[in-house]
C-alpha cells in the first residue's frame, strides 16, 4: 500500500494486502507495548505475592497503580496530539514507558515498585488509544476494518506470548519479566523516524474543537459502546488477569510456565477470531458480534469455577477467547468511524480513559468480591457483568 496517501483515508487500488504496510507494522509495535504492561506480569503474581511477602488482595496494586494514570491522563494526551501532532505525544509516551517499565527489574522494595509502575503507566496511557487512532487516520471503510482486526489480532498474540515469555523469566527471578519494556525505546524511535501518518490540520480553536467532541460523543451508540469497553476491562483485567492466574497457582499449584501456557490459549484464539474481523462482518454486523460477546463472556465464566482438572480451563479459555476475539475490534471500529481526524485523537482517548478506568476498576471490585465470595464469586461476578452489558447494548445500540 502506497505511504503516499492523505487525507481521511487511504483507499487501496492495489493487491497488497494491508498487514504489510510498514505504517501499520510500527504501529503493531506500539500495540505490542500497549498490552505488555499487564500480560507479562500475571504469571509472576504467585511467586511475588510469596517473596514480597503481600497478600494476594494486595497485587492487585501493581495493576491499579499502572492503569491509574491512563485514567488521568489519556483523554488530555488525546486532545494534545489532535492539536500538536499524533508522534509528538506516541514517541516521548513510549520512551517513559521503557525506562520507567525497565527500572522495575532493578528494585526489590514493593512501595518503589509501585512508584514505578506510576510513571510506567503515565507512559502507557496514550498508547491503547493512539494506536488505533492512527489506524483511522490511515485506513478508511473495509481497509479500517480489517486493519482493526490485524492490530487486534497482533495485540492478542502480545498476550498470549507474554504470559508465557514472563513465566518463563519468572521462574528465574520475579523481577525479570519487568526487563521486556525497555523494547518500547527502539520502538519509539521507529514511530520518530520511519512512521508516515497523516496529521490533523492545525489551528482549530479549543472552543469549536471541544464542540466538535462533545458533538460526537452525545448520542447513545457512543455511550453504549463506551460501556461495552469499560465493563470488558472489569472482566478481563479483575477476573481473568488477576484472578485466574491466582486461581490456577493456588488451588491447583500450577508454576508460573504453566499459568502462562494455560493464559496464552486464551490470546491464541483471540488472535485467530480478529485476523478474521473482515469475513466475519460480511455474516453478521459489528454491533451483533459484540452482543454474542458478552454472552460468550458469561458462559465461559460461569464454567471456570466448577472445572476440577486444570487442562479442562481449556473450555472456558477458548470461548472467552473467541469473545473477546469479536468485541473488542468490533468496538474500535464503529468508534473510528465516529469521528474525523482533526479530533479523532480525542474520540478514541476517552474510549482509552473508560477503557484504563475498567481495568483499574476491575482488580478493585473483584478484591472486594474475593474478600466476601471467594475465588468462585469473582468469576459469578464476572457473568453477572457480562449479562448486564448484553442488556444494555440491547438497550442502547438498537
Amino acid at each position: 500500500m502506497s505511504n503516499k496517501s492523505s487525507g481521511e483515508g487511504r483507499q487501496s487500488k492495489t493487491q497488497k494486502k494491508v498487514y504489510r504496510d510498514t505504517n501499520l507494522q510500527i504501529i503493531f509495535g506500539v500495540t505490542l507495548m500497549a498490552v505488555m504492561g499487564v500480560a507479562s506480569l500475571s504469571p509472576a503474581f504467585p511467586k511475588m505475592v510469596q517473596e514480597l511477602s503481600i497478600s494476594s488482595q494486595d497485587i492487585g496494586l501493581l495493576i491499579t497503580i499502572f492503569t491509574l494514570p491512563g485514567i488521568l491522563l489519556t483523554f488530555v494526551l488525546g486532545v494534545l496530539a489532535d492539536q500538536f501532532g499524533r508522534k509528538k505525544i506516541l514517541v516521548p509516551s513510549l520512551m517513559l514507558f521503557g525506562i520507567a517499565g525497565g527500572a522495575c527489574s532493578l528494585v526489590r522494595d514493593f512501595n518503589l515498585l509501585l512508584l514505578l509502575r506510576f510513571f510506567q503507566g503515565m507512559g502507557a496511557a496514550s498508547l491503547g488509544s493512539l494506536n488505533v487512532t492512527i489506524i483511522g487516520d490511515l485506513y478508511s471503510g473495509k481497509e479500517r476494518t480489517t486493519a482493526m482486526g490485524f492490530n487486534a489480532s497482533v495485540l492478542s498474540v502480545g498476550t498470549a506470548s507474554y504470559p508465557a515469555i514472563g513465566g518463563v523469566l519468572a521462574m528465574v527471578g520475579w523481577y525479570y519479566p519487568f526487563i521486556l519494556p525497555f523494547i518500547a525505546i527502539p520502538i519509539g524511535l521507529l514511530v520518530l523516524f520511519s512512521l508516515k501518518n497523516p496529521e490533523p490540520k492545525k489551528g482549530q480553536h479549543f472552543k469549536e474543537y471541544f464542540s466538535n467532541v462533545w458533538k460526537s460523543i452525545k448520542n447513545r451508540h457512543v455511550v453504549g459502546l463506551f460501556s461495552a469497553s469499560v465493563i470488558t476491562f472489569i472482566i478481563l483485567y479483575g477476573a481473568y488477569l488477576t484472578y485466574f492466574p491466582l486461581l490456577i497457582g493456588l488451588s491447583f499449584e500450577a508454576p508460573p510456565l504453566i499459568i502462562g501456557l494455560i493464559m496464552s490459549s486464551m490470546s491464541l484464539i483471540t488472535a485467530l477470531t480478529s485476523s478474521q474481523l473482515g469475513r466475519l462482518v460480511k455474516i453478521s454486523s459489528e454491533r451483533s458480534l459484540i452482543k454474542a460477546a458478552f454472552i460468550l463472556y458469561a458462559l465461559a465464566l460461569a464454567i471456570i469455577p466448577s472445572v476440577s482438572d486444570l487442562w479442562l480451563f481449556l473450555i472456558p479459555i477458548t470461548i472467552f477467547g473467541i469473545a473477546h476475539g469479536i468485541n473488542i475490534p468490533s468496538i474500535q471500529t464503529l468508534l473510528a468511524g465516529l469521528a474525523p481526524i482533526e479530533y479523532r485523537a480525542a474520540f478514541m482517548s476517552i474510549n482509552g480513559m473508560v477503557l484504563r478506568l475498567g481495568q483499574t476498576l476491575g482488580p478493585f471490585l473483584m478484591g472486594m468480591v474475593f474478600v466476601i465470595e471467594g475465588m468462585g464469586g469473582v468469576f459469578y461476578a464476572g457473568v453477572g457483568f457480562s449479562i448486564f452489558s448484553f442488556i444494555l447494548m440491547v438497550i442502547m445500540m438498537k
